[in-house]
Parts: C-alpha cells; sequence; structure tokens
C-alpha cells in the first residue's frame, strides 16, 4: 500500500468510527432519556448501582472538559499514527465524547422507579418540547461549525493530505442570542422529558451544573484565542439565558 493510499485509509477508518459512534451515542442518550434512563443496560443493584451510576454521571463533564486542557491535548495525539495524530485531535476528541456518552446511556442502572409519566395532551406537549430542544441543539452546532463538533475537519484535512480548516469564532444564528447556546439545548433537553424517575433527576442536577459552569473554561480559551473580538462579543451578548442584548 502507498504512503498516499495508508494515510486515506487511516482518515476514513477514524472517519467511519468518529460518526458511526457519534450517531450511535446520540441516539441513545435522545431515548434513554426520553424514557427516564429506564430502559438502559446496567444490572448492578443498590448499593453498587448507586456508586457506578454516579460515575458514569461523572465522568462525561470530568473527561470531557479534560481533555481539552493542554495535557488532555497531549492524550488525544497519543491516539492516532503519530504523523497525522495533531490533525486526527478533533476527530479522536469526538470519539472519546461519543464513547462517554454511549457508556453513561447504555451501562447505566435502571432503579425501576417511576416518579411521573406523562399522559394525553401532557405528553404531546412534552414530546414536543423534547424535540424542539434537540432540534435547538442541532442548530446550535451547525452554527458553531458542525465541521468541528462532528469531527469531520480531522480526518477529512488528513484524507486530503491537508492542514485541518477551523471554523472562527461562532457569533452567528443562536449565538446572536446568547454565548452558549449548545450548553443551554442540552439543558433543556435534560428538563423536557415525559418520563420523571431517581435516575432522570439524579442526572439531570449534574449534568446541568456542568452546562452552566463548564463553559466559563471554554470562554477562557476563546479569550486567547480570539482576544479583543471575543471580549467585545462577550460585552454584548448573554451568557446563558436569551435575555436580549446586554
Amino acid at each position: 500500500m502507498t504512503p498516499a493510499a495508508s494515510r486515506k485509509s487511516i482518515a476514513l477508518f477514524y472517519g467511519l468510527l468518529c460518526h458511526g459512534l457519534f450517531g450511535i451515542g446520540v441516539g441513545m442518550m435522545i431515548f434513554q432519556m426520553y424514557f427516564g434512563l429506564q430502559r438502559s443496560f446496567g444490572t448492578l443493584s443498590s448499593p453498587w448501582s448507586t456508586i457506578a451510576n454516579v460515575g458514569l454521571a461523572l465522568q462525561f463533564p470530568l473527561m470531557h472538559s479534560a481533555l481539552l486542557s493542554p495535557p488532555g491535548r497531549k492524550v488525544l495525539t497519543r491516539l492516532a499514527p503519530a504523523a497525522f495524530a495533531s490533525d486526527l485531535a478533533p476527530t479522536t476528541y469526538v470519539i472519546i465524547a461519543s464513547l462517554q456518552v454511549l457508556v453513561l446511556f447504555s451501562l447505566w442502572s435502571p432503579s425501576g422507579i417511576i416518579w411521573w409519566q406523562a399522559s394525553g395532551f401532557t405528553l404531546w406537549l412534552l414530546t414536543a418540547l423534547y424535540t424542539a430542544s434537540w432540534l435547538m441543539r442541532g442548530k446550535s452546532i451547525l452554527d458553531a461549525g458542525i465541521g468541528l463538533q462532528s469531527g469531520l475537519i480531522g480526518w477529512l484535512a488528513v484524507f486530503q493530505n491537508r492542514k485541518p480548516h477551523y471554523p472562527g469564532m461562532p457569533a452567528r444564528g443562536l449565538f446572536r442570542l446568547c454565548r452558549q447556546p449548545i450548553y443551554l439545548a442540552f439543558a433543556c433537553t435534560l428538563w423536557t422529558v415525559p418520563t420523571w424517575t431517581p435516575d432522570q433527576l439524579a442526572l439531570a442536577i449534574p449534568l446541568t451544573a456542568y452546562c452552566v459552569v463548564g463553559p466559563l473554561l471554554k470562554e477562557a480559551r476563546f479569550t486567547k484565542i480570539f482576544g479583543q473580538r471575543f471580549l467585545d462579543y462577550q460585552a454584548k451578548y448573554p451568557y446563558f439565558l436569551p435575555l436580549g442584548k446586554k
């Protein structure tokens, strides 16, 4: 196999792995939260189920943020062939994030307790709100740059034998309503489910806290990358809730 063919094969492998895991992970999250995490596949009983579920809930926000730190980025470069590791880093990051989501929502051990389940008009209303929250998340990802958010820019750059083209500072679409629409939409998905269980509440609280606090680290990175342009944007638009321009 020629070096060019080998490079393209590696790129395609990472691309298929990335987008396959991304689709499965997001699909699992949508499905499991809709039913209050009562259809996931964990089999542990109390107290081990509680310990395992806490670990599953915490591993996503902690590792998700840690991998964006300088030490975390070094870890990402060790997870691909050295010649392409830096360029494949966006793809590798999404692969790990997708695996985290898949593990969280497939291995959660259900409590079997249902506090409340919507029916009739309320079920239709909450289903519509839940769907709208996911659509808002999809729109905000498109506004931020689907290539980066989906890991596309990494493997495609390697396939085309060029450097990844990173998007500029997101400031259009939903980013003109607030600075963190992706996290806001994610928080909305956590609270618009039609089935409420102890499991859903136990997951919604820490992940909502992450949605509010986690972007502060992102904004610190943006300040270093975009400088005064981001500071001007930051001064103009609210942080989390779309309450109008400052």
